[in-house]
C-alpha cells in the first residue's frame, strides 16, 4: 500500500465529492488508483504538487503530452497573449498555417495536414481517409494495439486467452460491451512481430482490406515494441497490395525531431498525431502524402471525406502547439537523448547490483524498467507475464516510487526538457530505494 495514500485526507475528501457526480468518481479510467486517486493542485517544470502539498517528479507528463514539462514560460506567455485576442472562431487564423508548416517540414510522410481535437479523432479521420482512398472498408490493426477511444480500433485491445483465438490468425474481440458484431467484422487482427503470419493474413484479405494502422514505437503503453523488420514488412506489403499504411504517432512522435518514422527510416502514407504538437492543450492531426490527403480536397467539388469541428484548429491550441514544437530543436532532442541514456544506464546498474529480474528499454525520452527477466515481443507474451504476477509486482513498485517522490505509470519514465541530470540522480536513488524495499517484502 502506498503510504502517502493513507495520509491524503484532502484527496480522499475530493474523491468523495467526485463519486457523487461521476461514475465511480472518475472521468478517465487510466487515472484510477486505490483507495482513491491523488489530486493535483499545481505544477512547475518537471515537478507536480498534490492536494496534500507533496511534490513529485512527473514521469507521466499527461501520457507523454507535456514534453516540456509544466508551465513552460514561452508556452504560458503565448497562451496568455492569444487568450487576450482570440480564443476561438469559425474563421481560420494564421496560427494553424504556421503549425501545419512546421509539421510538414519535419515529418517525412506529411506533405499536408488537417487538425482535429484529439488523437482519437485523428485516428477516426485517418481511417475514413484510408477507406475513401481505397474504396475498401476493412482495416487491420495489431493484437493489443491502442488507438484511442473508438470501437473499431479498440477491437482486440485487451483480449484474453478464452477469446483471442489462434496465435497466427487472432480473433476480433470487442473491448466494450455492446460493440456490434458488424464492427468487429470490419477489423482484421494481426499478430505483432510475427512477420510471416501477418504477411499471409494481409495477402489473404487483400480484396477487402484497404487500411493498416500501427503505432510504430509502442504497444500497451510502452511494454511491447514493434520490430523494425516487422514495420518494413508492413510497408512493403501495403504498397504491393494497394493498401494505406497509417502510423499512429500520437504517442511516438516525441522520440525524435522527425518522429519514429524519421528515426526508423520507414515512411507511412498517413500519420496521426496529437499530444506534444499541442503544447499541453487538446489537439490532434492527420498528415500524409498529398495523394492520400486529396480525399479532403474540395477542388473538384464535394470532398470524398467531410471533416470539420467546432474547436478544430482553434487558435489557443495552434499557438501553444507552434510555440512548444518550435522549442523542440535538434539540440533539445539531443539533450533529451543524453539524460535519457543516463537514466537507462543508471537503471541497468541498479537491477544488476540488486539482482532484480528485469530489463530496461527505451528510445529517446520514452523509457521503462520492466520487472520481468526477458523482453516481451507481443501481446500474448505480455498476458503470460501478467499471469505470472507482473502487474502485481508493477503495482507495488509504482506505489513505492510514489513514496520516493516519483510519479510514474506502468514502469515508464517519460522525460521532459525541464529535467536535468540532478533530477535523474534523484530518480535513480528513488528507484534503488524502492527496489530494495520490494526485495525485503
Amino acid at each position: 500500500m502506498n503510504a502517502n495514500l493513507l495520509f491524503a485526507p484532502k484527496s480522499a475528501a475530493l474523491f468523495e465529492r467526485a463519486k457523487k457526480v461521476m461514475p465511480s468518481g472518475y472521468t478517465r479510467h487510466m487515472a484510477v488508483a486505490k483507495p482513491h486517486p491523488i489530486y493535483a493542485t499545481e505544477a512547475d517544470g518537471c515537478w507536480i504538487t498534490d492536494a496534500e502539498g507533496i511534490k513529485r517528479i512527473d514521469y507521466v507528463n499527461n501520457f507523454s503530452a507535456l514534453i516540456h514539462g509544466h508551465n513552460k514560460k514561452e508556452i504560458v506567455e503565448a497562451i496568455a497573449k492569444q487568450a487576450g485576442s482570440l480564443i476561438s472562431s469559425i474563421l481560420p487564423s494564421e496560427s494553424e498555417i504556421k503549425l501545419a508548416e512546421l509539421i510538414t517540414e519535419r515529418i517525412p510522410s506529411c506533405e499536408e495536414v488537417r487538425f482535429t481535437n484529439s488523437g482519437t479523432e485523428a485516428v477516426m479521420i485517418a481511417i475514413k481517409a484510408g477507406r475513401a482512398f481505397t474504396g475498401k472498408s476493412k482495416i487491420a490493426k495489431m493484437e493489443g494495439g491502442y488507438h484511442g477511444q473508438f470501437d473499431l480500433t479498440e477491437t482486440s485491445f485487451q483480449p484474453n486467452p478464452g477469446n483471442w483465438g489462434d496465435e497466427s490468425a487472432p480473433n476480433s474481440v470487442a473491448s466494450s460491451f455492446g460493440t456490434p458484431q458488424s464492427v468487429l467484422d470490419e477489423v482484421l487482427v494481426l499478430p505483432l512481430n510475427n512477420i510471416e503470419a501477418a504477411r499471409s493474413l494481409l495477402r489473404k484479405h487483400a480484396d477487402e482490406l484497404g487500411t493498416v494502422i500501427i503505432d510504430p514505437l509502442r504497444l500497451q503503453v510502452g511494454l511491447v515494441e514493434p520490430e523494425t523488420t516487422y514495420l518494413e514488412m508492413l510497408r512493403e506489403e501495403t504498397e504491393a497490395l494497394g493498401m494505406v499504411l497509417i502510423f499512429d504517432e500520437v504517442f511516438s512522435l516525441r522520440c525524435s525531431y522527425s518522429g519514429t518514422q524519421g528515426l526508423r527510416g520507414i515512411t507511412p502514407d498517413l500519420t496521426t498525431m496529437g499530444k506534444i504538437i499541442g503544447g499541453g492543450l487538446p489537439i490532434g492531426a492527420v498528415g500524409g502524402k498529398k495523394k492520400f490527403m486529396s480525399v479532403f480536397s474540395i477542388s473538384d467539388g464535394d470532398p470524398k471525406v467531410k471533416h470539420s469541428g467546432t474547436f478544430t484548429a482553434n487558435p489557443m491550441s495552434m499557438v501553444a502547439g507552434y510555440t512548444g514544437m518550435s522549442l523542440l530543436t535538434p539540440a533539445a532532442f539531443d539533450s533529451l537523448d543524453r539524460i535519457s541514456l543516463s537514466l537507462r544506464e543508471g537503471l541497468n546498474k541498479i537491477i544488476v547490483d540488486l539482482g532484480v529480474a528485469g530489463h530496461v528499454q527505451g528510445i529517446s525520452s520514452l523509457n521503462a524498467l520492466i520487472l520481468c527477466d526477458k523482453p516481451i515481443r507481443n501481446y500474448r507474451e505480455l498476458v503470460s507475464a501478467v499471469m505470472d504476477g507482473f502487474l502485481d509486482r508493477l503495482g507495488v513498485y509504482q506505489a513505492l516510487l510514489m513514496d520516493e517522490g516519483l510519479l510514474t505509470m506502468r514502469g515508464g519514465f517519460i522525460l521532459s526538457t525541464a529535467m536535468t541530470q540532478s533530477d535523474i540522480d534523484f530518480t535513480l536513488e528513488g528507484v534503488r530505494n524502492a527496489l530494495i524495499k520490494m526485495k525485503a517484502m
